[in-house]
């Protein structure tokens, strides 16, 4: 009998672990200064690029659940990172907003994040990057392109 998987070399859901790795440590070499964790800085990054936005926009933009977003928004509202309030009109509804000092976070990364992405483009060529990030979008059933 044939194996109908492929080998675990060429599995996508391992690749894309290993790559995973491969992307995000120099990214937590970046964040071991500053006090806050990949998740964190997903959610500065998205406030920082779009602005104030409800908990359950800001969950699916940070690709984090929504459970998971609530307890963190919690801490980082604690360290002065980001603002939390309620819509008046529904009270059960949450805007989170990034504060200057979340901003000053991003804004000291902003160099060292630059170079991350420039080293990435090198690696992989210009035209090998933006393809990537195509292909993985449509493996992407919440594709935010």
């Amino acid at each position: 009998m044939t194996n109908p998987l492929p080998s675990t070399v060429r599995s996508l859901p391992i690749a894309l672990i290993r790559a995973r790795e491969g992307v995000m440590s120099p990214i937590r070499d970046m964040l071991s200064e500053t006090g806050i964790t990949e998740q964190q800085w997903r959610v500065l990054r998205v406030l920082a690029e779009y602005g104030r936005m409800d908990t359950k926009t800001l969950a699916d933009r940070s690709s984090l659940l929504f459970p998971s977003l609530t307890r963190m928004a919690a801490t980082m509202r604690e360290k002065g990172l980001v603002t939390q309030t309620r819509d008046v009109k529904d009270r059960r509804r949450q805007f989170v907003d990034i504060t200057p000092a979340g901003q000053k976070i991003i804004d000291d990364c902003l160099p060292e994040a630059a170079l991350i992405v420039a080293g990435f483009k090198e690696t992989l060529g210009e035209q090998n990057y933006e393809t990537l990030l195509d292909l993985l979008a449509m493996l992407d059933p919440g594709n935010h392109s």
